[in-house]
């Protein structure tokens, strides 16, 4: 690897810097520093970040290849669609915009019923049966973990 940053390069790091959770990047490689700041950011703490190796980064409003989340039938008939990673589930794509499903909407094992973010990267989960929305059991922006029933589904 050469010790030169290019154009693109510095444009890749500060992609990287505006999509993670620092306030500040500070790099060196030999003789060669690089210091980036958001604006706003403050002087009162200096952050130590480790500086990923370069590939590209999501951006803050990627989403992330589908997961079909393992689903389970309680003995109502109706089945539970359960959460496949630990994020932050989101009903709607963005806030203030209609859910993706609601009670009594039909779906097909492929549609989108959430959102689910992890470090900044969307992955949008499916219902993964057919069947008619009985329930929406994970609440709008709370935290999900792994196999927690995110909404129940009457398979048709």
């Amino acid at each position: 690897m050469s010790d030169k940053l290019t154009h693109s390069d510095i444009e890749d790091i500060m992609a990287l810097v505006e999509s993670s959770s620092f306030d500040q990047l500070n790099l060196e490689m030999g003789d060669m520093k690089l210091s980036l700041r958001r604006s706003g950011a403050s002087d009162a703490a200096p952050i130590a970040a480790t500086v990923p190796s370069p590939v590209a980064a999501p951006s803050p409003t990627a989403v992330a290849p589908t997961t079909t989340p393992p689903v389970s039938a309680p003995s109502d008939g109706a089945t539970n669609v359960n959460s496949e990673m630990l994020g932050t589930f989101y009903h709607a794509p963005k806030p203030g915009e209609a859910p993706f499903v609601s009670v009594g909407s039909t779906v097909t094992s492929d549609t989108v019923i959430g959102i689910i973010e992890v470090m900044k990267l969307m992955t949008s989960v499916t219902a993964g049966i057919d069947g008619t929305v009985t329930q929406i059991i994970a609440p709008d922006g709370e935290l999900v973990e792994h196999g927690q029933v995110l909404i129940r589904v009457k398979q048709s």
